[in-house]
């Protein structure tokens, strides 16, 4: 098969279309907030990003899905303005009271989603526009473009490469099949037959290599990963940790390493 006759925005669209609609509702996400922020806050995926983009001190940059400020907060230190946007109100309001309380002045958060038209939301052109883990659209080209609008100089996303955070084996105990969406290949392969040249770059670390006080710290660090986490599957969850976790120093963890993997691409707007 040639791989340059696909049309690799419908095979997006065909993939987004088989995987579950829960990812794009921001009713979903609002539920995930809190324990999505605090695990992403714990995370060096934050300062693996920046540290490929090399922020310069001019910089506008806006931040498409920006969740709860895993990069705004940190960029704002380092940049002149950030308009941070995402369709979940509890990210955007979880962003604006951290900003407050670091004293960040130089961020605009506002509630607003992929669809909406950004420009009569008072959105204009950045310098830079990024789109970290957030790429959960049905029309990636319209997205791709859309970025490349409103960044003067450079865009830079991410996207998860294989199961990424989700750890198969945790799944596959508790009777459930990861919800897999369209993984980078798709992105790096539409930007190709745009015309695109892009860098990717590719950030590893370990999602296992935590140690827990005990098995209840290890059930309430793994609940961000599993949205379906009834009393039965907690029940099964926790039989899983029972069964597996091992004493290390300072406590208890898992004793398989998962690993992580993130693909940051990036390009210059000619």
């Amino acid at each position: 098969m040639d791989i340059r006759k696909i049309d690799w925005n419908e095979a997006w669209k065909k993939a987004h279309a088989e995987g579950s609609r829960k990812w794009k509702d921001p009713g979903f996400w609002n539920r995930r907030a809190p324990s999505f922020a605090k695990h992403a806050a714990e995370s060096p995926y934050a300062s693996d990003f920046i540290g490929i983009m090399q922020p310069e001190q001019h910089w506008s940059v806006l931040d498409v899905g920006c969740g709860a400020g895993t990069l705004a907060r940190p960029l704002s230190k380092m940049v002149k303005q950030i308009t941070a946007i995402d369709s979940s109100d509890v990210m955007i309001t979880l962003l604006q009271e951290q900003c407050a309380k670091e004293g960040l002045l130089n961020v605009t958060a506002l509630n607003i989603g992929w669809e909406e038209d950004w420009e009569k939301a008072g959105v204009g052109i950045h310098d830079v526009t990024i789109a970290s883990r957030s790429l959960i659209v049905e029309d990636l080209k319209e997205a791709l473009n859309k970025l490349n609008r409103f960044a003067r100089k450079r865009v830079y996303i991410s996207a998860l490469v294989g199961d990424g955070p989700f750890d198969r084996r945790i799944f596959e105990a508790i009777g459930l099949e990861i919800d897999r969406r369209p993984d980078y290949i798709y992105i790096y392969n539409l930007l190709y037959q745009m015309g695109i040249y892009a860098d990717v770059t590719f950030v590893t670390n370990q999602g296992h290599g935590k140690v827990y006080s005990d098995l209840e710290a290890a059930v309430q660090d793994l609940r961000w990963m599993i949205d379906e986490l009834n009393s039965e599957k907690e029940v099964l969850l926790r039989e899983y940790l029972r069964r597996n976790l091992i004493k290390k120093e300072g406590g208890w963890g898992l004793p398989h390493q998962h690993v992580v993997r993130w693909a940051i691409i990036s390009w210059s707007i000619s």
